[in-house]
């Protein structure tokens, strides 16, 4: 009977102190969120005069709702004593959820500071080259970190585990063999990651630049940390692992500038005035809004048995307009030759004789049969 009793009263003062603790815990929750109500519009005010601060706050303003209540149930389970019933598991979910949290508030950090960067960077001017180069490695680079911050909380998890160090400190023996496996397993995905790495700091190529990739025309779409988005000028896309650029050559047209140069290939007769049509290409390319006023040449620089190859050398802002004003001008050149010197359009000459052709030395005409007497 006494142990009853004893019994009784102890599950008396544990379900006492459950409820001292589910109060104070309502009391934590209420306070943790008032606190995060109050210092939102504060930390918006004093992070106004930057763009780059005030994405970093707007980006970890969710996670850090959720993050202040977890941080502060914990402290206050801690103060818990150790004997009360079912206590240690709410600390260790209590501790798993906080890792997550502030696993979440540091991902916002970097997505902040990834948008902060691509504000103060913007790529939609006309001579973006630089704002591109600064977004393409924040990009990478933010993916990267966010991945390793996915990794580590990971890793603090498992840690909360014993059984997860027990298993861990079983396998050391045979990490070697076991990390070799792995790493030829997963050879491909460390590959990528090591060469968005190095795309990143190298930037052979970065968002929206002008690639040629086996034949493809395209813009830099998308970099992930896995693979590259080449949006195809039919819209279509083309999706390259990053390794892949490593190990290949590819044409990059806005490597450097976006300024290009463009040909228009014509073949003419030779009684075409290479003067007069050189004239033309000029005020062709002085009244189109495409050509960037650097480059306009024409060149006599084939020639055949029959007819002679120009090239006009045109160039462009980029190469959208350049393929544009190429265009332009080979539309305007052959209409320009059809009505000033329809003559010189490619011809096909033949030599005709009206005399005919002599017989051979031997030969002599078959006469017809004479008819009967």
């Amino acid at each position: 009977m006494n142990a009853w009793h004893a019994r009784l009263s102890t599950l008396d003062a544990h379900l006492l102190l459950w409820g001292q603790f589910l109060i104070g815990a309502l009391v934590v929750i209420a306070g943790a969120l008032l606190l995060h109500a109050i210092l939102r519009p504060v930390a918006l005010r004093l992070t106004r005069f930057s763009p780059l601060l005030t994405s970093v706050v707007r980006r970890c303003d969710s996670p850090t709702r959720w993050a202040l209540p977890i941080v502060a149930l914990l402290i206050a389970a801690q103060g818990v004593p150790d004997t009360v019933l079912g206590i240690d598991g709410v600390q260790h979910l209590l501790g798993v959820l906080t890792i997550a949290a502030i696993a979440a508030v540091a991902i916002g950090a970097v997505s902040g500071v990834a948008a902060g960067v691509a504000l103060l960077h913007p790529a939609d001017v006309e001579d973006n080259l630089n704002a591109r180069r600064i977004q393409t490695q924040t990009k990478v680079l933010s993916r990267i970190a966010k991945a390793t911050v996915l990794l580590t909380a990971l890793a603090f998890v498992l840690m909360t585990f014993p059984r997860a160090r027990q298993l861990g400190a079983s396998m050391l023996a045979s990490a070697g063999i076991a990390g070799l496996v792995f790493g030829l397993a997963a050879r491909s995905v460390f590959g990528n990651l090591l060469a968005g790495l190095q795309i990143a700091m190298a930037q052979p190529m970065r968002l929206d630049d002008v690639l040629i990739i086996q034949g493809e025309w395209g813009r830099v779409e998308e970099i992930t940390s896995t693979y590259v988005v080449l949006k195809i000028w039919d819209e279509r896309r083309l999706v390259i692992p990053l390794q892949w650029f490593i190990e290949n050559p590819f044409q990059n047209w806005t490597r450097t500038s976006s300024s290009i140069l463009g040909t228009v290939m014509l073949w003419v007769d030779y009684t075409l005035p290479v003067p007069a049509l050189r004239d033309k290409a000029t005020a062709m390319c002085k009244a189109s809004a495409h050509w960037d006023g650097r480059v306009c040449g024409v060149q006599v620089v084939d020639t055949t048995e029959r007819t002679m190859q120009i090239r006009v050398l045109v160039s462009a802002k980029d190469s959208g307009k350049a393929f544009d004003l190429r265009c332009e001008l080979r539309e305007g050149l052959i209409a320009y030759i059809q009505k000033e010197f329809p003559q010189s359009l490619p011809r096909v000459r033949a030599l005709m004789e009206s005399e005919p052709a002599p017989m051979a030395p031997m030969e002599k005409p078959t006469l017809p049969p004479s008819p009967a007497p």
